[in-house]
């Protein structure tokens, strides 16, 4: 009984990880293929990427240098 108990154990557990291989590396079969052929993929675009993340980080200085009221400016300010 305990041998059944244990195979079945076992076999749900390779079954499901080979499930989630195949379900991880279908949706990218195509690009896999394409870099194993060494093609670039069409569909990237490095410098767009690259400007959108500058875009965030320049916002992202401006947020904090901008200046905010402490609380206990606003403590001094409300006396």
């Amino acid at each position: 009984m305990m041998a059944v108990v244990s195979f079945a154990v076992f076999a749900s557990a390779f079954v499901i990880s080979i499930y989630t291989l195949l379900v991880t590396i279908g949706t990218h079969k195509d690009r896999i293929i394409g870099a194993l052929r060494g093609q670039a993929p069409a569909d990237r675009h490095p410098l767009a990427t690259l400007v959108r993340a500058e875009q965030r980080i320049a916002v992202r200085r401006w947020a904090a240098q901008t200046a905010r009221p402490t609380s206990a400016y606003r403590m001094r300010a409300a006396a």
